[in-house]
């Protein structure tokens, strides 16, 4: 006996009716079903914020600093120093009979041993019939070093300690001016179109530079 077909049924599973609104009979489970059936959404991994540029390294501050001797390992290093120092004066003496025993040192010393450093960097120590080298800006750090020197001893001098300190810086701060000027006058007559100079001029036997 022949089976007997089964109806055709169609359900109307629109939730919204042509007009928009909510059907009576609309039934919720498709909207659960879809969103069961729907595949899980990944939400977007964070982005990672910019890495920050690395800082700059930081100048030392004093807080930095590695801390001062004690006052006991001043006076030990002192003491240390003042032996060895003895013992090389002995040395020296002995391998060098007749030889004095080397003056302390002095302000007045260090004053006149930077002097003379400058003196020689401007070409001072020249032998006659050379041409000078100049050491124009190892001359420059010795006389900012006099000046220096001379900032922070002021109002702790005698009167003839800050006599010598300021003739010295005088007279190398002119004695510098004066090479200065030879240079750029030898440069310039060295430049295309510039002056000849005449016999013993600063083209001829002018001070050269050291770099």
């Amino acid at each position: 006996m022949p089976e007997q077909t089964k109806p055709f049924v169609v359900t109307d599973r629109r939730k919204f009716t042509m007009d928009g609104d909510l059907r009576p009979d609309a039934d919720p489970s498709p909207e659960r079903e879809e969103r069961e059936s729907a595949p899980a959404q990944i939400p977007p991994a964070a982005s990672e914020p910019p890495q920050a540029a690395a800082a700059p390294p930081e100048t030392a501050t004093q807080s930095e600093l590695p801390p001062p001797p004690t006052a006991e390992e001043n006076d030990q290093a002192r003491r240390a120093y003042e032996m060895t120092a003895d013992r090389l004066d002995t040395a020296i003496r002995s391998s060098n009979p007749g030889m004095d025993h080397p003056p302390a040192m002095s302000f007045e010393q260090l004053v006149q041993s930077i002097y003379m450093t400058a003196m020689m960097q401007l070409g001072a120590a020249t032998h006659e019939g050379q041409q000078p080298q100049v050491d124009i800006l190892g001359a420059r750090q010795s006389i900012d070093m006099l000046g220096v020197l001379a900032e922070k001893t002021k109002g702790n001098l005698t009167p003839e300690e800050t006599r010598l300190l300021e003739s010295a810086l005088f007279e190398l701060r002119m004695a510098f001016l004066e090479i200065t000027q030879a240079l750029a006058r030898s440069a310039a007559a060295k430049a295309p179109g510039g002056a000849r100079p005449g016999p013993g001029g600063p083209g001829a036997g002018g001070p050269g530079i050291i770099r």
